[in-house]
């Protein structure tokens, strides 16, 4: 009634605020806003596929997603696609269709027909692809790829040997017509002596790993290597393989031929340390405070676990004189020695050997001489 009785402007404006509170009320009731589209349920994509060629098998791995995505929480398990393809070309060929469940570590080993296992190397790309219960997918995963091809040979006739420097590894040589190849071997720590009370601390050495590789390059040495990084006291067992590679987009992809048997070496040191090189002896007269002596000098030994130096002196002068050891018991660390007691007029020959933290001793060293000045 009160409206009825307003002016035409003021009606006009009493009923814009009258449907602009309406308006606002109804908005505030819980109107259903834009229609969302339904969920498709989708597994999210891989991102993490590895592929790795030992033989004629590639060895995949990848971890499966735990939610879809819409960030809901996957339930039961998930139909995964595998599939592979030489070119982008030919497509993405399937090889196997898995069933694995959420938020778990995929795996799958396939096995190369024998037209992917043959002729030259060539890439050979994978992909896995995660499909929901209807089919459809977030899309491939990333690609992980190896070579396709005939993988090289075995090797055959591993051996073990203790040398000075370390482990000597050998084997047969590949055939001359081969295309040359590098050679892997894999090195296992077996066992591990106590670290002994020593050796233990804040100070004390780390452990070893469990697994050491060594690459030897095609035309470096055809049928040995070298292991200078074992440690005595260990036991470890080596097994090789012949690796080729091929540079594909700045990315080297590797071919490796099957492991060898394995060969099993205790790492005893049963050898003596090097004989020593470049003795020299200089004589000094003496002052009225210090009598004659003769000093000696060499070049240092290269061992590890070298304990120090043994001297050894024969006086010229005296004919029935024979070679005695001067030094200590304990041996000289460092590569000198002053030997004092020396008589005016003499002619002293001098000779050194090396031993080692298990006493062996090398064989002497080539001799000096040298004559101490009279009085």
């Amino acid at each position: 009634m009160k409206l009825l009785q307003m002016s035409g402007r003021a009606r006009r404006a009493a009923l814009a605020f009258v449907l602009l509170s309406s308006g606002v009320a109804l908005a505030g009731c819980g109107m259903p806003g834009a229609p969302q589209p339904p969920s498709l349920q989708l597994p999210d994509r891989v991102s993490d596929l590895s592929a790795v060629r030992t033989g004629n098998q590639v060895a995949l791995t990848w971890s499966m997603p735990r939610r879809d995505t819409d960030k809901v929480l996957l339930k039961g398990t998930v139909t995964v696609r595998i599939c592979r393809n030489e070119s982008a070309a030919a497509g993405c060929s399937t090889a196997a269709t898995l069933q694995t469940a959420p938020d778990t570590g995929g795996t799958f080993t396939d096995t190369l027909s024998p037209a992917l296992a043959e002729d030259a190397p060539r890439v050979l790309t994978y992909f896995v692809e995660l499909d929901n219960r209807k089919g459809r997918t977030a899309g491939l995963s990333n690609g992980a790829q190896v070579l396709a091809g005939e993988a090289p040979t075995a090797v055959n006739g591993l051996a073990a040997e203790m040398r000075r420097g370390g482990v000597l590894l050998q084997w047969i040589p590949a055939p001359p017509a081969a295309a040359p190849t590098a050679v892997r071997l894999v090195r296992t720590l077996v066992s591990s002596p106590a670290p002994a009370k020593s050796a233990q601390g804040p100070l004390a050495s780390r452990p070893e790993p469990p697994e050491r590789t060594l690459l030897v390059e095609p035309g470096q040495y055809l049928d040995q290597a070298l292991d200078s990084s074992i440690q005595f006291g260990e036991t470890y067992e080596y097994r090789a393989q012949r690796v080729a590679r091929v540079t594909v987009n700045q990315e080297t992809l590797e071919l490796a031929g099957p492991l060898s048997a394995p060969v099993r070496i205790a790492a005893v040191n049963v050898l003596p340390p090097a004989v020593p090189k470049g003795l020299a002896a200089v004589a000094t007269a003496g002052a009225e405070s210090a009598g004659p002596a003769i000093d000696l000098n060499w070049q240092p030994n290269t061992e590890t676990d070298l304990a120090g130096y043994f001297v050894y002196r024969r006086d010229r002068e005296l004919t029935e004189s024979s070679w005695q050891r001067i030094s200590p018991a304990q041996p000289v660390a460092a590569p000198g020695y002053h030997d004092a007691n020396v008589q005016p007029g003499h002619t002293y020959l001098y000779a050194i050997s090396a031993v080692d933290q298990q006493e062996h001793e090398s064989a002497r060293s080539a001799e000096t001489e040298e004559t101490v000045p009279g009085p």
